[in-house]
């Protein structure tokens, strides 16, 4: 079974026009490689007045780590439900880009687990044609209880913008 937009939708619960990602290209027991064109749509509820700032591709990297995780923990189909993920914190990311939507080539969207069963670290980056657009580390809190993980006190972002080339 190809592992498509359609197969992508039923595994996680990001829908509609915040589902981002077309297809996952690779993956195994720490990576995932996914891919996806919704950076060029202009319907895209991400967009704030007219541009997708490339902060956004934090969210390109959080469904391509929630795809990872239910690749990693398929559901049993009987009453089986997969493991809720909180992105709780993100470090270090550099963006090296303004923006996302004037982006010509597809995005590729890389994550590699590096720690964690409950928590998980991963480190992302969001690419096109082989240029690295923005990259950092993401931590992910599973199975939590979501009221808890909505007042959880969690350290501001570190985000950090470099010269545009």
């Amino acid at each position: 079974m190809p592992l498509d937009r359609q197969w992508i939708a039923g595994q996680i619960p990001h829908q509609d026009g915040m589902h981002l990602l077309d297809a996952v290209e690779r993956w195994d027991e720490s990576t995932i490689t996914c891919t996806a064109t919704s950076h060029r749509w202009e319907t895209l509820p991400l967009r704030a007045h007219g541009r997708l700032g490339a902060a956004c591709g934090i969210e390109y990297a959080a469904q391509a780590m929630a795809v990872h995780g239910a690749l990693l923990c398929p559901t049993t189909g009987e009453g089986g439900a997969a493991k809720l993920g909180y992105l709780i914190s993100v470090r270090d990311v550099v963006l090296r880009v303004s923006r996302l939507d004037d982006i010509d080539g597809d995005l590729t969207i890389t994550a590699e687990k590096l720690a964690g069963q409950g928590s998980l670290l991963y480190r992302f980056a969001v690419l096109s044609q082989g240029c690295v657009l923005l990259d950092g580390r993401a931590a992910l809190l599973l199975d939590a209880n979501p009221a808890a993980a909505m007042h959880s006190p969690v350290p501001p972002a570190e985000v950090r913008e470099e010269p545009h080339v």
